[in-house]
């Protein structure tokens, strides 16, 4: 016989794709069979239809296209006989779905065998329609399945119940018609039955409301019974598991009394002793017992309240975290993680056993017992709880620190008893994992010191110890850097001692032998170098007999590759060797560093070179601080045809953002081994005078500038330098930089005039609301088409007069802006007075595009915080 005939059998096509050695060869072989059984379709060859049938579900498990036998499938369901009836229906549910327009054809033959005499015909026409039905089936056919719930067969009985489970999802509206019906299979004796019956009364209480009500009157005590007849009978060879009755049974019991309990205290009453029978006599040594033990606490555990239950079904789970199963212990976890939500105190008795997961060699359920301990910290257990922490902090697994940690930061934060208690345990947590800490963590320890006056000495002299043990952990060295900088004296004359603390012997020569470290140690970062350099400058001031050697450290530093040290060491020696006048108020102690003290930006919404007005909330823990308010939101949603996207900036980074300068990866020359990571992790910058030449000339994406609220020139001290935050970083040129450090020379602020003598244009409302107007005058210089002064007058339209008042605007990055201090912070009302500012606009692609303006007005009212914004796109073509 020709091998590649309709009439070879499913074997011999089997047997030859199986001899195949290349997948070549595998698809020559299909393609030929295809071509035969095509050939037998279109000479209607009737004796081998369903050989060729079978042959092409096999070619689709093997994931080539069947789609021309979809017809052969029709027929063959269409014959007199099984066995074709068989494979048609085989094939039905294989090479089609309820998506084929097709299967709109067989509905009628599906009805037809639904009420043919053969049982067996009838079985098969309910798993094809329970498998593939659509919408327009389960309508048409639904009487006939509900008809067959009550066949006296009970294999046909319990297809028609899976089926009905396909109509029911399909068409919920015919839910109510099956209630009576399934009801009455919860009395069926057959195991099979009564399964599928639970099933299908499961999925019509999730889909019908009133079914839910229905069977919740009529079923409960019923489906109590059968639960307990199962739990208590006795040895069934047919239907034991592992010394268990039927578990698959009791699991589905138990999930459709869970539905029924939940939220009904009646039902729960009814199903509580059946409840705590299966609980306590269940086998918890096999697998299949544990299975039904954990639906059973799940029950317990949605059902209404019930305390005695609910301590039982968490002592179940204190049981399955001592199994050597892993993944009994992972789903012990996991629910114990619900039940916290509902009795934490019966929780909290197993937190040594949960503790131990956490050291389990499982990642899985070490990160799950780690989330799980997270929710059981409260304010009376979270010193042992840390505690155990942190000592397995110290063995645990390289990959598993970073979570630990995260974990173990967030609980001392959110829980600290005391100032000092946080301290230590941060300062613990640092030492064995700085390296894995982010940056917001170091952040707020540093806010947390400057705002615990009385621990200042005992916290330096805390970190000066461990920095001489290791300095492995740069978090740590960042902290210990700046608190020696900062609090350098108290380290030396011990100042500030406490009971509990042993005093340490260190000089002024120890201090600063600790920072030469920090900034030749070849380990640590720019950020870290950098934060040793401002304090090693901070401790010239302090101690005056190390001067001469700090300055000699510091003109080192002048010949560094990296140009943030290089700049900054330049600074340095210019203030040590001709500003010693005003030395002293430079390096004056941080103020307290609070949330009032940071101008910051919105992760992501700011290039990387921009201030604003803008208050960065402090996220200080419990009892030491708290956030005032958000920050400021996004005005950049300009858009421009040729602007990139702009630099991602962090809002965690507050401390970096004290005077508004930043560090981008392009500062350091490409000789540098410097990490993209050092590159933007800014220092804590003391004194930064201006950028450095590369992030002066990188441009970033766009310009937002915020007024400010006091007509005076910046001063040359910290408060004054961090105060001033009306310059653009795009508007800053050489000029400016050098203008910026003839602040040092006593020069005062550079002031910038210019002439209104240019072409004169109308006045321009920008920006009308209800409450407020803004107006445009504009004016050019003779001879630069380029630049735009525009002077904004605001007028306020309500009765009600505006303080804190701020205007701020942002452009594309063809534009470049600077935004001159108001006139005001406060509007008079009712148009009585006005407040004016001047822009300055460089449009640098002239004459090809227009200006645009993105602003945005915040006032206050009635004490009551009030944000305008707006697009303006009207403004003169020429400008």
């Amino acid at each position: 016989m020709n091998p590649f005939s309709s009439g070879t059998r499913l074997r011999d096509m089997i047997r030859a794709i199986r001899a195949c050695k290349t997948a070549a060869e595998e698809r020559a072989v299909v393609r030929k069979e295809c071509a035969a059984i095509r050939a037998a379709i279109n000479e209607n060859d009737q004796d081998y239809r369903h050989r060729n049938l079978a042959k092409l579900m096999f070619i689709h498990m093997l994931g080539y296209p069947t789609h021309f036998g979809q017809m052969e499938c029709l027929k063959l369901i269409a014959s007199t006989g099984f066995p074709e009836k068989r494979i048609g229906y085989l094939g039905l549910m294989l090479l089609l779905d309820e998506r084929q327009e097709v299967l709109m054809l067989v509905t009628n033959s599906l009805k037809q065998d639904l009420n043919h005499s053969n049982q067996y015909i009838v079985g098969l026409a309910l798993c094809a329609l329970g498998n593939i039905s659509s919408a327009e089936m389960a309508r048409d056919l639904a009487p006939d399945v509900e008809r067959l719930l009550q066949f006296r067969d009970p294999n046909i009985r319990k297809k028609a119940a899976l089926c009905s489970k396909r109509i029911i999802k399909k068409v919920p509206d015919l839910a109510e018609n099956f209630m009576n019906p399934a009801s009455s299979l919860l009395k069926e004796k057959h195991h099979g039955v009564l399964i599928t019956g639970v099933q299908l009364c499961t999925d019509l209480c999730k889909v019908s409301s009133e079914a839910l009500e229905y069977f919740r009157e009529n079923c409960i005590e019923g489906l109590v019974k059968t639960l307990r007849d199962i739990a208590n009978s006795p040895y069934s060879p047919e239907y034991d598991i592992a010394g268990i009755t039927d578990p698959f049974l009791h699991i589905r019991l138990l999930k459709l009394l869970r539905i029924l309990g939940q939220g009904d205290a009646d039902a729960s009453d009814c199903m509580t002793d059946i409840l705590a029978q299966v609980a306590s006599r269940t086998e918890s040594n096999k697998n299949a017992g544990n299975a039904i033990l954990y639906e059973c606490v799940e029950t317990i555990m949605s059902i209404e309240d019930n305390g005695g239950l609910r301590v039982l079904a968490i002592n179940i789970l204190g049981r399955f975290l001592s199994n050597r199963d892993n993944n009994i212990r992972y789903v012990g976890l996991n629910m114990l993680m619900k039940a916290i939500m509902v009795d934490a105190k019966a929780v909290q008795r197993h937190r040594a056993t949960i503790l131990e997961c956490v050291k389990d060699s499982d990642a899985s359920i070490q990160k799950r017992a780690l989330e799980l301990v997270y929710l059981l910290v409260n304010e009376s257990n979270v010193k042992p709880l840390t505690k155990e922490l942190i000592e397995y902090l110290e063995v645990s697994d390289q990959e598993f620190k970073g979570d630990i940690t995260a974990k173990i930061c967030s609980l001392v934060e959110k829980f600290s008893p005391a100032k000092i208690w946080y301290i230590d345990q941060m300062l613990k947590v640092l030492s064995e994992a700085g390296n894995f800490v982010k940056d917001e963590v170091w952040h707020a320890l540093i806010i947390v010191i400057s705002n615990a006056s009385d621990l200042h000495g005992y916290t330096v002299r805390a970190l000066y110890r461990v920095f001489q043990a290791s300095t492995e952990q740069e978090s740590l060295v960042r902290v210990a850097v700046w608190c020696v900088g900062e609090y350098g004296d108290m380290l030396v004359n011990n100042v500030g001692m406490l009971d509990i603390e042993e005093p340490i012997t260190v000089t002024e020569s120890d201090a600063v032998d600790a920072m030469e470290v920090a900034i030749k140690c070849q380990r640590l970062g720019l950020t870290t170098k950098a934060m040793a350099l401002i304090a090693l400058f901070k401790l010239s001031s302090r101690f005056p007999s190390c001067s001469e050697r700090i300055k000699d450290i510091i003109v080192q530093n002048k010949r560094s590759l990296v140009l943030e040290l290089q700049q900054r060491s330049i600074e340095f020696s210019c203030i040590l060797q001709k500003h010693q006048n005003i030395r002293s108020a430079l390096v004056e102690r941080m103020p307290i560093l609070d949330e009032k003290t940071f101008s910051g930006r919105k992760a992501g919404s700011l290039p990387t070179a921009v201030s604003t007005s803008s208050i960065i909330p402090c996220n200080l823990p419990n009892g030491i601080g708290k956030p005032a308010a958000a920050p400021i939101g996004d005005l950049l949603d300009l858009s421009s045809d040729d602007a990139p996207p702009a630099p991602v900036s962090s809002g965690g980074d507050f401390l970096q953002d004290l005077l508004g300068v930043d560090l981008s990866p392009a500062s350091a020359p490409s000789g540098t081994s410097q990490s993209p990571k050092t590159g933007t992790d800014v220092l804590l910058d003391l004194l930064s005078i201006g950028t450095s030449p590369s992030v002066q000339s990188s441009s970033s994406a766009i310009d937002i500038l915020s007024s400010s609220h006091d007509n005076k020139a910046p001063v040359s001290n910290l408060n004054g330098l961090a105060s001033h935050s009306s310059l653009s970083a795009n508007a800053t040129s050489p000029a400016s930089s050098a203008g910026m450090m003839d602040l040092l020379d006593g020069t005062g602020a550079i002031t910038q005039k210019h002439e209104e003598n240019g072409p004169a244009y109308p006045s321009l409302v920008a920006y009308e609301s209800s409450t407020l107007r803004m107006t445009f005058n504009f004016s050019r210089q003779p001879g630069n088409p380029q630049t735009t002064f525009i002077q904004a007058t605001f007028t306020n339209l309500s009765p009600n007069v505006y303080n804190d008042f701020l205007f701020q605007a942002a452009v594309p990055k063809f534009l470049q802006l600077h935004l001159d201090p108001a006139s005001s912070n406060t509007l008079p009302a009712s148009g009585n007075g006005s407040i004016t500012q001047c822009l300055k606009v460089t449009n640098t692609q002239h004459g090809k595009k227009s200006l645009v303006m993105r602003i945005r007005i915040a006032y206050k009212t009635n004490d009551k915080d009030v944000l305008e914004e707006g697009q303006i796109n009207n403004f003169p073509r020429d400008l």
